[in-house]
């Protein structure tokens, strides 16, 4: 039976075929409901049919299911792989039921095997797309202006299409004035309107009206629709003349000039002819309104024939009569309002001010309170206070037309210490009128900047041996603050320096910061000390500030070589011994000198000045090494004398001279008459040098007196050399100033170390000696009477090792005791060692 209905022929007989499918049914299945706004677009989901039938998508497609729709137009389709309804073509809800609510449209959905059939409603709401319309543009109404109030005019009403809230709910009249509107409803829902005459009309005022009806539905969004309605006033001649307006209003400029028009008061009458013929007259007005306007009796203009001020009168009321020639007249009032111009300047007044402030106030602090004033009005009395912008100033308003003007951040005299603030009031006219007034505020000082120095720290350096009080330099600080606070005094801060105070040393001058030397400085002794100056201002409290000064002694030559070796002695006489043999570039001895000055005031030089012989014997120029220059010969002298000097780099060079003995000989009983000879005769001077001085000491008493003075320093240096020979006191090292370098970074080119034994009583010292060298010494004493047994005797002491040797003063070299001979044993690059014989 489902296969002959699928395979039926279209047309007529399909209809048909239908029929008979649906009446072999036994009854409709089921059915179903949607509902949907109208205008929907093509292929919008209309509602999930399967899911609301229960049916699966694949029964619906194995089923064939498909619409059968009732009548002629399908609007709604099937979509058997989702289950889906979806809209086929554009609803119009208007066009398919048209004033008909609610409005539907039904159709059947069939599937086979087995044969299901289901019912399907789409109920299709009503959306506002239709406007409302009137059935004419315009209407035309002629009403007498004799109707009496209440009387009905009948318009006819707007169509909408659509229905409920989206049909027609309002009706609107504009203007007003002479109408209102009333809206009938009929029992069949169709609505009429009325117009009802609330106002007479009046054909002398208007001789035509012009209404605006608007229809107003109630959808989203709202539309509507509008009908003009145009109505001629039909005249009646039962008028006197009447004024246009009973009151009328015009606004004139102050300062307008002469000839100003005003207004125009204008006066109609109905009547027709001379009755019709209207003047106008002022009457009842002030003799001043009279001078400053004048009416035109014909046309009704007012012009200004005077000055107008609107700060003496603000308005004026001119009372004007119109009359027609029937005497029937009308009073009306014209109201001049004048208006206000901006020509009023706004004025300052400084109520308060205070031109200096102290620099440490507050934010907020008053400086000045004014008063500003406008004599305009409304907006051109309206005034805006200012100052300016990038002054530490603002300005507030405390009341009405009072300004005060205070201090926005703080202040600093030092930055700026006076401000010249200008005050500007202008209004908000048009043009805007301003004035200006400038005050001067200046910023009082407060000590609050401690005195600064231009330098951090000062260093400066002076040459030793300076005279005291010599300046040696300024030092300087400044204090940005002003007058007393700014006035700088200095002072030496006492301190210690290396043991002493501060001002042992220096001196500060208060007033300049003067600094001076107050003694002499020594670089031998202080090579540069530190202190510091304080710079204090006279403020209250006073502020203060410390800089470091450092003061660097510069060296001056002014000291002379000192010689270390050979020691110079007056009583002995020291010989280095050359053997026969000493080949050329044989070392005699070396002379070692310091200087206790620095850098090249310390550099030392060595020169030959004298010798007994000069072909045999130069200086190192540096090293101060003796050595031979030739082969020593039998015919060279035993004795020979050297005198070596020893200048330093300085500017001036300083000078020291050493003489040096030199026995030629390879023995010591070789030398000893001729080193013996030369002591007696060097003792023998001496007395001679002594007695002459005595001599001498008689002839004048004053020459006397310096002899003796001379002489007690004499004896009193020997007597204190003789009792530290004979005293029992310990031995004590002797190191000269600056020598202390054993490692050779001082001013000696090579390592040598010398040791020099002090004792009270050379017979009570013991000293160990190493094994001579090569190359001897040979020291002789004057009160030497031995023999050279002995001396070879005391060689053999000497072949022992460490043998305990009484030891003699190398420093002074001091006679030996008890007739004992001296003798200083040294070699190239050995220690000299001395033992008494």
């Amino acid at each position: 039976m489902g296969d002959w209905c699928t395979t039926g022929r279209r047309g007529g007989w399909q209809v048909l075929f239908y029929i008979l499918c649906l009446s072999a049914l036994d009854s409709v299945t089921g059915q179903a409901r949607y509902s949907i706004p109208e205008e929907q677009s093509e292929g919008s989901i209309v509602g999930n049919i399967g899911r609301d039938l229960g049916l699966e998508v694949k029964r619906l497609v194995s089923g064939k299911a498909r619409i059968i729709p009732k009548g002629a137009r399908q609007y709604v389709d099937l979509n058997r792989d989702k289950g889906l309804l979806v809209v086929k073509e554009r609803i119009d809800r208007e066009e398919l039921c048209g004033q008909t609510t609610p409005c539907s449209f039904s159709f059947e959905l069939i599937i086979e095997n087995p044969i299901q059939l289901y019912r399907v409603t789409v109920e299709v709401r009503d959306i506002n797309d239709n406007t409302p319309s009137f059935p004419k543009d315009e209407i035309k109404l002629e009403i007498s202006e004799s109707a009496v109030s209440g009387a009905r005019f009948s318009i006819e009403s707007a169509l909408d299409p659509d229905v409920g809230v989206n049909g027609i709910q309002n009706y609107s009249l504009k203007p007003t004035e002479h109408f209102k509107l009333e809206v009938h409803s009929q029992p069949d829902g169709v609505k009429y309107v009325e117009m009802i005459l609330q106002n007479p009309l009046d054909r002398e005022k208007q001789e035509a009206l012009s209404l605006v009806l608007t229809a107003t539905d109630g959808g989203e969004p709202q539309r509507s629709g509008t009908v003009h309605i145009d109505i001629t006033v039909m005249d009646v001649n039962d008028n006197a003349p009447v004024c246009g307006l009973p009151v009328y209003k015009a606004n004139v400029n102050e300062n307008s000039p002469v000839g100003t028009f005003v207004t125009t008061v204008s006066a109609d009458d109905a009547d027709q002819g001379v009755n019709g013929e209207v003047t106008f007259s002022i009457a009842h007005v002030a003799k001043e309104a009279k001078e400053l306007f004048e009416l035109n009796v014909e046309t009704g203009e007012i012009k200004v024939v005077g000055r107008l001020d609107f700060e003496k009168t603000k308005y004026y009321q001119l009372n004007v009569l119109a009359k027609d020639s029937g005497s029937l007249s009308d009073t009306c009032k014209v109201v001049i309002q004048i208006t206000d111009e901006n020509d009023n300047v706004p004025t300052i007044q400084l109520m308060s001010f205070s031109n200096s402030i102290p620099e440490d106030s507050p934010p907020g602090t008053t400086v000045a309170v004014i008063n500003v004033e406008d004599a305009d009005s409304e907006i051109n009395g309206v005034v805006q206070c200012y100052i300016n912008a990038d002054f530490p100033f603002k300005i507030e308003s405390s009341l009405t037309d009072y300004y005060t003007i205070v201090t926005d951040s703080t202040l600093d005299r030092e930055t700026v210490s006076e401000y010249n603030v200008t005050i500007t009031v202008s209004d908000e006219g048009t043009p805007p009128l301003s004035s200006n007034k400038n005050i001067t505020v200046k910023v009082s000082d407060v000590n609050d900047n401690p005195p600064k120095f231009d330098q951090p720290v000062y260093s400066k350096s002076i040459q030793e041996n300076n005279s005291p009080g010599f300046s040696i330099f300024s030092v300087r600080a400044s204090d940005a603050d002003w007058g007393q606070n700014a006035r700088v005094s200095y002072f030496l801060d006492d301190k210690q320096v290396n043991g002493v105070t501060a001002s042992s040393f220096v001196s500060v001058n208060s007033e300049n910061g003067a600094i001076h030397a107050v003694r002499s400085f020594d670089y031998e002794q202080i090579k540069s000390f530190q202190f510091n100056v304080t710079a204090r201002d006279g403020g209250s409290p006073p502020l203060s500030s410390v800089v470091a000064v450092r003061i660097l002694v510069q060296d001056q030559n002014d000291n002379a070589p000192q010689v270390l070796y050979p020691v110079q002695t007056s009583s002995s006489l020291v010989a280095e011994m050359v053997p026969r043999s000493a080949d050329v570039g044989y070392l005699v001895t070396k002379v070692v000198a310091v200087d206790v000055d620095s850098g090249q005031n310390a550099w030392l030089s060595y020169k030959l000045q004298k010798a007994t012989d000069r072909a045999l014997f130069e200086v190192g120029l540096q090293n101060g090494e003796i050595r031979t220059v030739r082969q020593v010969t039998d015919k060279d002298a035993v004795k020979q004398r050297l005198t070596v000097v020893v200048e330093d780099n300085g500017q001036p060079s300083r000078s020291a001279t050493v003489n040096v003995n030199v026995a030629v000989a390879d023995s010591f009983p070789e030398v000893l008459s001729e080193f013996t000879d030369f002591t007696h005769d060097k003792e023998y001077n001496d007395n001679l040098t002594f007695y002459l001085v005595l001599a001498l000491a008689v002839v004048s008493f004053l020459f006397i007196t310096c002899l003796v003075v001379i002489l007690s320093v004499k004896i009193y240096r020997w007597r204190q050399s003789r009792v530290l020979y004979h005293s029992s006191l310990p031995v004590i090292p002797y190191y000269p100033p600056r020598y202390a370098d054993t490692l050779g970074t001082g001013t000696l080119q090579h390592v040598y170390n010398y040791e020099v034994c002090r004792t009270t009583d050379s017979r009570k010292s013991d000293c160990k000696f190493v094994r001579p060298c090569s190359q001897n010494v040979l020291i002789m004493d004057p009160s030497y009477t031995g023999t050279m047994q002995r001396m070879q005797s005391e060689n053999n002491i000497l072949d022992e090792p460490d043998s305990p040797l009484e030891c003699c003063n190398v420093a002074s070299a001091p006679p030996c005791v008890d007739s004992d001979t001296c003798v200083f044993i040294a070699a190239e690059g050995c220690v000299a060692h001395s033992h008494c014989v």
